[in-house]
């Protein structure tokens, strides 16, 4: 194998290394900028994935925000020492390194690297859903199937012999493996809440004092057992004396471990006020930010280290790059511990300061969530549908199956807890959010244990989608999409892995072609992505901390209405005066572009409203005035929302009337459109200047009358101006959408004013205790 060489690679390198230095420094060169990558990698894979080991611990609200974060930062400091053995995955996990020469392995991690970027960025911007290790996997299959297709094509030999390049069986295990996990997550989660449901209910205090001790000693013993008996041999800092007694006296650990501490915890519930759930949350915190941390960091270092450890070989051999070949990356190896520790520690610094670490993944805590919200991350779909319909003829032959005392005893067991005055509904109850941690702790540690990289992401997600199904969270309201969102999550995979293996393949091919140059294009074009990726702000997210710290009381909810209420009703005006303006110019072009800006702005609207519901996250234990005040913004959002929706309405159909070609208004009709336009500013607008929804109530009566003159002057224009029914239609909804727009914002004003008197209570009760 040694004597194989590739004589294209050889012509393209010549002019680029014309002595061993030039060539060395080459490679110095690119095993820097797999360095610099993997550091940014680091920080983008924490800001987007990490927050899923948080958001069962703040969507119960176990514990403060600091608590939660700490807790996590131990958890991925100790889990990234135990993260050695999954370095294999990037080694010889995929490929078989001793088909390739030196200089082929590096373009291979090269391209793994670069893709990471692009693609990260690519679906970061289309919103689509991507996992950082399914990424990996398929970027080294891809590009290693490149340079083989390469290496064969050059050497004059058949494409035929490319699969020897490739180590089937362990790829084949590991894909097989991320995708089995999606099924076995959503299944193990759904039987073991279900389980844990009916023997504490949702009104757990009675069973807690009864069995918590044992709950709580079975879950901490799982966590152990999974995170440090089986992922033990993975830690870099483990001497085989000391995996040797423990492989040897498992059982009696493990026994004597869960005796003692249910019997512990027991006696906590029974003779102390302590909160086992707190204990059993934080430690399913720690132990989930373990196994992300040993589980994903091969994700964002693993390519890099196995270069170093390639470099190493080849600069030791004084060999030709294109001629030494790789078999010292099928040895095991142990990462170095500091390395692992500087991994760590960036993630922990990206975890508490990195602003988009700190943003919560409404998609998990919404889709789990007990309560129905006003928005769903995803949509309906038609296998949604589907699905949901087949569910529901299912479970109405499953009850006529099951006796009816049965039925009904189970139903009891499962009553949802009825909320006293005053308390605020969470998204889950602590049962739920224990089963969520420790569940996706065990099944990623196992795995992480059998050297399998499995996406934490997609684990996390489906377990939690399990837990929340068979706590009966998808009720007829909310299922339907919920499905849509976990069909939406596995079609990503397929998509990400897609995506993965060709852009992979391409960036190696043409850096094996291209040489220096192509690297150089690719390096730069990469870099340039990842900087405005994620140097960008993205003023649109939302923030755990703003969200567990902001008191939403009267005032403050009188705040955001009139700010929020301002911003959308003025971005109402400006899409509805371009929507008329490029009608009557029948620009089709810049009608798609108007629409597309009503659909956002009717995006924006909703976001808004569901601020509502998020509400009910804030620490701060609001009055009825704070009640009120809330109800009130909802009200007010509801009905500016109804606004957009109408424009939004407005907008598509006439983008279809420009589109299909129909005749555009002209003379009287389309002057009185324009004046249309112009008018809705003008009565929104005070004799101060302000522009706000109060002044539409003001002149409501003159406005409304305006209205039906419009129409009235239509009906009588028909019979002169030849207009079509579809013509008249069209105008019809113009109308529609002004009296829409002067009836909504009239309810909106009429709100904000009683919102203005509720505001106004805490303060003068407070002036009057003074």
């Amino acid at each position: 194998m040694s004597t194989r060489h590739t004589a294209a690679i050889t012509k393209l390198q010549k002019p680029l290394y014309s002595g061993c230095q030039i060539m060395e420094n080459y490679y110095i060169a690119l095993l820097v900028f797999l360095g610099l990558l993997a550091a940014f990698d680091l920080f983008v894979g924490v800001s987007n994935d990490a927050v899923n080991f948080l958001n069962s611990a703040l969507g119960c609200r176990i514990a403060s925000f600091k608590t939660t974060m700490f807790v996590a930062s131990i958890g991925v400091m100790l889990g990234a020492t135990f993260s050695s053995g999954m370095m294999e995955i990037a080694r010889s996990g995929v490929f078989n390194p001793q088909m390739f020469t030196f200089s082929e392995i590096m373009i291979i991690f090269f391209a793994v690297m670069v893709t990471d970027i692009i693609l990260l960025d690519t679906f970061n911007s289309l919103g689509l859903p991507t996992s950082t290790t399914v990424s990996i996997v398929f970027e080294l299959l891809g590009s290693a199937l490149a340079a083989a297709a390469f290496t064969l094509l050059s050497d004059g030999k058949s494409l035929a012999e490319v699969m020897q390049y490739i180590n089937s069986s362990k790829s084949l295990t590991i894909i097989s493996g991320i995708l089995i996990s999606v099924v076995v997550a959503f299944v193990t989660g759904t039987v073991v809440q279900w389980v844990a449901r009916l023997i504490f209910t949702f009104n757990f205090a009675r069973m807690y004092r009864l069995v918590g001790g044992i709950y709580a000693g079975f879950s901490i013993t799982a966590i152990f057992y999974f995170l440090v008996m089986k992922g033990a041999k993975g830690a870099s800092f483990m001497r085989p004396e000391w995996l040797e007694f423990m492989q040897a006296h498992t059982g009696t650990i493990v026994l004597t471990l869960f005796v003692v501490l249910s019997v512990f915890f027991q006696l906590l519930i029974l003779f102390t006020n302590v909160n086992i759930f707190k204990i059993i949350i934080l430690a399913g915190t720690f132990s989930l930010a373990f196994a992300f941390a040993g589980n994903d960091l091969v994700n964002f270092v693993g390519v890099p280290l196995a270069a170093l450890d390639s470099y190493r070989a080849w600069t030791a051999s004084g060999a030709d790059a294109a001629a030494f070949t790789m078999e010292g990356l099928l040895k095991p190896t142990v990462a170095n511990t500091w390395l692992l520790l500087l991994a760590g520690l960036i993630m922990v610094l990206t975890l508490w300061f990195s602003k988009k670490a700190q943003i919560v993944i409404q998609t998990s805590i919404n889709l789990s969530s007990s309560n129905s919200g006003e928005q769903e991350q995803f949509g309906s779909s038609l296998p949604g549908r589907m699905i949901v319909r087949g569910a529901l003829g299912l479970g109405r032959i499953v009850n006529q199956i099951i006796p009816m005392g049965v039925h009904n005893g189970i139903n009891r067991r499962f009553e949802p807890k009825k909320l006293e005055r005053g308390e605020t509904p969470l998204p889950f109850d602590y049962v739920r959010a224990s089963i969520n941690l420790v569940v996706s702790a065990i099944l990623i540690a196992s795995a992480t244990s059998l050297k399998l990289p499995l996406s934490t992401t997609y684990v996390t997600f489906m377990v939690a989608m399990g837990s929340s199904f068979a706590d009966g969270a998808w009720d007829r309201e909310t299922a339907v999409y919920r499905v849509s969102g976990v069909l939406t999550v596995i079609s990503g995979w397929f998509i990400t892995a897609l995506c993965a293996s060709t852009l992979a393949a391409v960036v190696c091919w043409l850096t094996l072609w291209g040489g220096g140059i192509a690297a150089l294009i690719f390096a730069v074009g990469s870099s340039t992505l990842l900087i405005r990726s994620n140097l960008r702000s993205r003023n649109e997210t939302v923030n755990i901390r703003a969200d567990l710290d902001t008191r939403y009381d009267a005032p403050k909810v009188r705040e955001l209405a009139e700010q929020k209420t301002d911003e959308n009703f003025k971005q109402t005006l400006d899409v509805f005066s371009k929507l008329v303006r490029n009608f009557l110019s029948d620009s089709e072009m810049a009608l798609r572009h108007t629409k597309e800006d009503s659909s956002a702005l009717f995006d924006k609207m909703s976001a808004d409203r569901s601020l509502y519901y998020r509400m009910a996250n804030s620490s701060f234990k609001p009055g009825k005035a704070d009640f009120d005040a809330r109800y009130c913004y909802y009200r007010i959002s509801t009905n500016i929302r109804e606004v957009g929706r109408e424009l939004q309405s407005l907008a598509k159909l006439a983008t279809e009337h420009v589109a299909n070609r129909h005749r555009i208004y002209q003379g009287e009709l389309k002057k009185e459109l324009l004046e249309l336009a112009d008018y809705l500013p003008q009565i929104s607008t005070g004799p101060d200047g302000v522009v706000n929804v109060r002044n539409v109530m003001r002149n409501a009566n003159a406005a409304a009358q305006r209205i039906d003159e419009m129409q009235a002057d239509l009906l009588r224009r028909i019979p002169d101006d030849k207009l079509s029914v579809r013509g008249c239609e069209l105008y019809l909804n113009f109308l529609v959408f002004a009296r829409e727009f002067v009836n909504r914002c009239s309810i909106a004003a009429v709100l904000s004013e009683q919102l203005d008197g509720i505001a106004a209570q805490p303060s003068a009760q407070k002036a009057e205790n003074r």
